[in-house]
């Protein structure tokens, strides 16, 4: 009994998919135009982990955290992936709406086949645009439109995507070291207290930084230290 089903499966083996991948000439343009399609489609989710980081909420983020680390002088603690994750999902957190409305106004009409494949990328981008700009100092936006030269824009709908990309990266990158710095302040108080109590004790020998982390750990635990940073970094991209 045993045996039978054995020598059933060995007599009729399960059938396995084959996948064959070739290419043909094009019959007519809409063939070309369909490849190239594909073509960008795969560019895009190459490069969708530098997108994400560059055009979203993700860089200020994860900048500030790392600055959080360093200002408690907890090495390693929380680790990088911990730290990666939590960025992460605050990036789709805020970034939902954007999300949304990229996916209302123009993937979701040309897979309905209600425009075409250049007019969905306009719409597309249309909500990380308006995003970008919302949060970009116009001190670099100039700077930028400066360097690359050209005839100045006349509207915001006129600024090329890549001195908004730019733009929008310096600006992230300012914003995340003054909240770093906002974040080392009380933090290095601590540690001028410590530093100080420690030599008016005469004990030289003793590392501060081991007296001192502890109490930063109390102090961030006591004023729900993650809480107030994770509101505060969500309510300044609103």
């Amino acid at each position: 009994m045993l045996l039978a089903p054995l020598g059933a499966i060995a007599a009729d083996p399960i059938p396995f998919p084959a996948f064959r991948f070739g290419l043909e000439a094009a019959q007519n343009p809409d063939d070309v135009a369909i490849t190239l399609q594909i073509i960008f489609f795969i560019t895009i989710v190459t490069l969708a982990p530098s997108i994400l980081i560059l055009m979203t909420s993700f860089t200020r983020i994860l900048i500030v955290f790392s600055f959080l680390r360093t200002a408690m002088g907890t090495q390693q603690m929380p680790p990088n992936q911990v730290l990666v994750g939590l960025a992460l999902f605050l990036t789709f957190f805020i970034m939902t709406p954007v999300f949304n409305q990229a996916y209302e106004k123009g993937l979701q009409p040309y897979f309905a086949e209600e425009m075409g494949f250049a007019e969905m990328l306009t719409e597309a981008k249309k909500p990380f645009r308006e995003f970008m700009l919302k949060n970009t100092r116009k001190k670099d936006m100039r700077m930028f439109i400066d360097i690359a030269g050209g005839e100045k824009p006349k509207t915001v709908d006129d600024i090329p995507d890549f001195v908004l990309l730019s733009s929008f990266v310096v600006s992230e990158l300012q914003t995340a070291f003054q909240m770093g710095f906002l974040l080392f302040l009380p933090f290095l108080i601590i540690d001028f207290v410590v530093a100080s109590v420690l030599l008016s004790m005469g004990m030289m020998m003793l590392p501060p930084v081991m007296i001192s982390v502890p109490f930063k750990i109390l102090l961030f635990v006591l004023v729900d230290g993650w809480g107030l940073i994770v509101s505060s970094l969500i309510k300044s991209f609103m």
